[in-house]
């Protein structure tokens, strides 16, 4: 099964994360499929960055996104 999650890449105390379509039984940071986004928690207001067509695109082939990708790409989208 195909899932889009988050994959962290920030150092120590510093969760910087990257939104990507990956195999469900890889590890969390292993390989993945594409890199569709990015998220910053840390600045305020956070940094949330999707590319929503590719995102549409890989749900449109099954992907399942996970709750916290579902609700940063629902912010990206009421952004407009």
């Amino acid at each position: 099964m195909v899932k889009i999650r988050l994959a962290r890449v920030g150092s120590k105390k510093n969760p910087i994360y990257r939104i990507v379509v990956s195999d469900s039984r890889s590890p969390r940071d292993g390989r993945n499929i594409e890199t569709i986004g990015r998220y910053n928690p840390q600045p305020d207001p956070s940094i949330v960055e999707v590319e929503l067509a590719r995102a549409d695109h890989w749900r449109g082939h099954g992907a399942q996104p996970t709750a916290p990708v579902k609700k940063l790409i629902s912010i990206v989208r009421a952004r407009g």
